[in-house]
């Protein structure tokens, strides 16, 4: 029972459970302002006989088609893979490559072995090739 209790207050799981409810509250946010305000406004621009946008159908051979309550969960997919897109990935994307050139600029590649060492190494640790540090090369 107590590595149970440890696997569950590891800063992981915590966060973890943390992240899915605060998704699942977006979500639904997202999911009403759609419903009860851009498809009205679109059912009212369009001049739908159907006050509710949820209730678009037509019909074909005896079956119908709801098309109406797809409209509203593609938008609701649009605008929360955007938010997530912009507040989340591309954050994400940009800090990635902000550590990749802090990165470069403290390693480089041994000429011998191609392995990736320190930027001020004199001897590659790999293939023990004798190297000339940056701060001494000639400019």
């Amino acid at each position: 029972m107590g590595g149970f209790k440890q696997f569950l207050l590891r800063g992981n799981v915590v966060e973890l459970a943390v992240a899915v409810i605060v998704g699942a509250t977006f979500s639904g946010l997202v999911q009403a302002l759609v419903a009860d305000l851009i498809t009205p406004l679109i059912g009212a621009i369009t001049g739908g006989r159907q006050p509710d946008f949820a209730s678009y159908s037509f019909t074909v051979n005896g079956s119908r088609f709801r098309y109406g309550d797809f409209l509203n969960h593609l938008l609701s997919f649009l605008i929360i893979s955007g938010i997530v897109y912009w507040l989340v990935v591309a954050p994400m994307t940009r800090l990635v490559g902000l550590l990749d050139r802090h990165k470069a600029a403290t390693t480089k590649q041994c000429p011998e072995c191609l392995s990736e060492i320190p930027a001020e190494a004199r001897r590659c640790a790999n293939c023990t090739a004798r190297l000339v540090p940056e701060s001494e090369k000639p400019s």
